[in-house]
């Protein structure tokens, strides 16, 4: 029984470090605990979420994760704010950056106090897609995310297995 034990410790534990590894460096696993992005992201929805990606080249419309600390948690919101932009969320709950509406077919939109951020450099801005019950850079105190806060973006939907698939 001891032999047994000895010849599978050392693999068990190579393969453990990997995984530690894989996790603080390459991806990580989140759980979704709220509405706030449905209709795309349910609550106990798993996700997939990759660490590496170029801060230089995020995109309007991803999905990311980070660390809010004004919250003290982690956020999944679609990024719709880049630096320098100026994001308009009107009253009738529309949204417009730099003067274009944008289109989000994602979005479930809802009455909205009308108001303006401008996203300062090196900062960006998140809105759930579930406007009418999510919490997001509207309702904060500082509605800007610095670069350094995004831990990863939104890759893939590991659970449920009804919902298996690429995270959009």
């Amino acid at each position: 029984m001891k032999k047994s034990f000895k010849g599978w410790s050392l693999p068990v534990l190579i393969a453990l470090a990997i995984v530690l590894l894989l996790n603080k460096f390459i991806f990580i696993l989140v759980f979704v605990p709220t509405g706030s992005m449905g209709d795309t992201i349910l609550p106990g929805d798993i996700l997939y979420i990759n660490r590496i990606f170029d801060k230089e080249d995020l995109q309007r419309g991803d999905i990311f994760v980070f660390k809010s600390d004004e919250l003290k948690e982690l956020l999944v919101k679609r990024l719709i704010g880049l630096p320098k932009e100026t994001v308009e969320v009107k009253s009738d709950g529309s949204v417009y950056v730099d003067g274009e509406k944008l289109d989000e077919p994602y979005a479930v939109e809802c009455q909205s106090k009308g108001k303006n951020f401008v996203v300062p450099e090196n900062s960006y801005f998140f809105l759930g897609d579930c406007r009418p019950i999510s919490s997001d850079a509207r309702y904060w105190e500082n509605p800007y995310i610095t670069a350094d806060k995004i831990v990863g973006r939104a890759v893939f939907r590991l659970f449920p297995v009804s919902r298996i698939g690429k995270v959009v």
